[in-house]
């Protein structure tokens, strides 16, 4: 038995092909995942899977196997090929389809893969495609622990179609989209501004090119090949994209005005300014939002309703910030695009303004197109931004950093600081969460919220910090956010300090 991770969770399974992730486990997992759409099924219904990979090396073999659990399941497969994660969810939003699966790690390394699954909800709005709740995610889990071996063929063996054409709905309705918010007649402005964009080789650029050449930027494409071999560590972070021939390097080098990178599976979305500034993940959502905004406010809204903002726990508070200048209000959720998803959904039915989902990691979940985190979203939405207002991204930056309650301390945005540590499993984080309550809930200058892990927020300070499990890696994450370096080191420490006494 390999002693290499097998992640287990709201995101799916992911595992280190060849050791903690075999064929055989994907085949499992796959055929757990069909017998859980069964459940509460009908007799002579049909059930069809749209099923896509990220594009990395390798996910061919996965992708077989997790296709050969489905039909053994009794599923019928849409193959799809190399595809985005929302890209397949929009596919699994089709008429013909009631689920989607994606072969993907996300921003894993290279020897990681792993198996994301996408369900419906067809009581909502917007495509209706998600990923699944934990419950849910717990019920396919359970499942695929029950079963042993080869699964065996529990239905009439279902059928394989290959089907693209959902990449292309999904490119039309974001371009529609972003016509929409960029305002009348943007096609002149749009013409002028050029993007960067890097794909790490992978599914991204299968929807993100297609999409520029429709609005009319200019496209200077880098790791934008599709061979699956990445050109640096896939998560979109500074350090991965600086260095000589990097997004940062190429951007103030061909005079670009924006340069965009994704992940593997194309639901996070990074940014770098025309200086060759990474402007991080965190920033991503705030201008979407802002994107809304500006729209809204040129077009006079008069509805009375309060816009509102769903974003995770670990969300910079920036996003606060522009809520408030807005006249808007967040709404937090635990961490994990289905809780986000499942906030928006019940503000949704009690008649709130929804205007915008998602989370600090880059991703965005704008319901007018998808309920799945979307960077083809994201960069419709910072596009039409750029286009509305005229401004270049370090100046929409400035804009974000002056709404803050101590502008003058943040001229250069908050500072964030993220560290983790190694668990065996995620239950070890749990000691650590109660010995943080047992503090910082007895006091009264800051608030203590425990939907996920514990997150304390110094209001009046502009201080925040976030101390979870992952749901992705077997690590517990530590979060601080604060209005200046120094005070976020100071906070850090004090966390620290006082996690290191639990079990002393």
């Amino acid at each position: 038995m390999s002693d290499s991770p097998l992640i287990l969770g709201v995101s799916g399974l992911r595992g280190i092909v060849g050791e903690s992730l075999t064929p055989e486990l994907a085949m499992r997992y796959a055929a757990a995942f069909g017998e859980w759409l069964w459940a509460d099924r009908e007799v002579g219904d049909a059930m069809v899977v749209s099923v896509g990979r990220d594009g990395r090396r390798g996910g061919e073999a996965v992708e077989e196997a997790a296709i050969e659990g489905l039909l053994r399941s009794g599923c019928d497969v849409v193959r799809m090929g190399v595809a985005t994660t929302p890209s397949v969810g929009f596919a699994a939003s089709a008429p013909c389809c009631e689920a989607g699966m994606v072969i993907t790690a996300s921003h894993n390394p290279a020897e990681w893969n792993g198996l994301k699954c996408i369900v419906l909800d067809r009581g909502g709005s917007g495509s209706g495609s998600r990923a699944p709740l934990a419950s849910e995610a717990n019920e396919i889990i359970d499942l695929f622990r029950q079963s042993e071996g080869e699964p065996k063929q529990t239905r009439e063996r279902g059928i394989v179609v290959a089907h693209s054409s959902e990449i292309g709905v999904h490119v039309s309705w974001a371009t529609d989209s972003f016509f929409r918010v960029a305002g009348e007649k943007p096609t002149k402005k749009i013409g002028k501004i050029s993007v960067v964009l890097d794909s790490v080789n992978c599914a991204g650029s299968t929807m993100a090119v297609p999409f520029f050449e429709r609005i009319g930027v200019r496209l200077y494409p880098i790791a934008c090949d599709g061979s699956g071999d990445f050109p640096h560590t896939p998560e979109p972070t500074k350090e991965n994209l600086s260095g000589k021939g990097s997004l940062c390097d190429v951007v103030p080098a061909m005079k670009a005005w924006v340069g965009f990178a994704q992940d593997p599976d194309a639901d996070r979305l990074a940014i770098v300014d025309e200086h060759g500034e990474y402007i991080g993940e965190e920033y991503t959502l705030v201008l979407c939002a802002m994107a809304l905004m500006e729209a809204r406010r040129e077009r006079k809204n008069t509805s009375d309703k309060k816009p509102v903002f769903v974003v995770n726990l670990s969300t910079s508070r920036m996003i606060d910030d522009v809520a408030a200048h807005y006249g808007g209000e967040v709404v937090r959720s635990a961490v994990g695009e289905a809780n986000v998803v499942e906030q928006m959904k019940r503000l949704e039915s009690q008649g709130c303004d929804v205007v915008l989902g998602g989370e600090g990691n880059g991703g965005v979940i704008w319901a007018e197109v998808t309920y799945v985190r979307d960077s083809l979203s994201g960069m419709a939405l910072v596009l039409a931004l750029v286009s509305r207002t005229g401004k270049t991204i370090s100046e929409l930056v400035e804009m974000v950093n002056s709404f803050g309650p101590t502008a003058e301390v943040q001229k250069n945005g908050y500072a964030i600081l993220k560290a983790k540590s190694d668990l065996a499993k995620k239950s070890d984080a749990e000691p650590v969460v109660a010995h943080l309550n047992g503090i910082y809930s007895k006091l009264d200058e800051c608030r203590v919220d425990l939907q996920d892990g514990i997150r304390i927020d110094w209001d009046e300070k502009g201080v925040w910090a976030h101390v979870r499990a992952s749901n992705t890696e077997p690590i517990m994450r530590v979060i601080v956010e604060a209005p200046s370096e120094a005070e976020a080191k100071r906070v850090a420490c004090e966390i620290d300090e006082h996690i290191g006494r639990v079990g002393a």
